[in-house]
């Protein structure tokens, strides 16, 4: 049996349980996910629409879906983070992997989109990297 993860926003009002059960871990550097998140890529976990518990918060979230494209994104109407969503198909429920509270077992299957990465994403070039805020 898959263990349960818990997830929630960055102020807490929402939180969720999903199974460690997924069938594909992308981080995505396509421009609209680059706009959705503000950064230089989503990474996203894909699992099935029906591996989630709402414990708390449904109330609190809110979800965009861009008209005439595939894109949505759901986030909490109090902080504005991340939080699971069903993609418009209805074929699978998309987990901001930064949402989740405790540790998956999938490791990140593919960088995709990279054709669109950002000029300035550092996730392959030999900037310094610290362990904290730099003083």
């Amino acid at each position: 049996m898959k263990d349960k993860l818990i997830g929630s926003c960055f102020c807490g009002e929402v939180t969720f349980e999903v199974v460690d059960s997924f069938k594909a871990f992308y981080q995505c550097h396509c421009h609209q996910c680059q706009k959705l998140t503000g950064t230089a890529f989503a990474s996203n976990l894909i699992t099935d629409p029906l591996n989630i518990e709402w414990i708390a918060g449904l109330e609190f979230i809110s979800t965009y879906e861009h008209p005439q494209r595939s894109f949505s994104k759901a986030f909490c109407k109090s902080c504005g983070a991340a939080v699971p969503f069903i993609n418009k198909s209805k074929t699978s429920l998309i987990v901001p992997a930064g949402s989740l509270d405790t540790s998956i077992t999938m490791e990140l299957e593919a960088n995709i989109f990279v054709s669109e990465k950002a000029c300035w994403s550092a996730t392959e070039s030999s900037t310094k990297h610290y362990s904290h805020y730099p003083e």
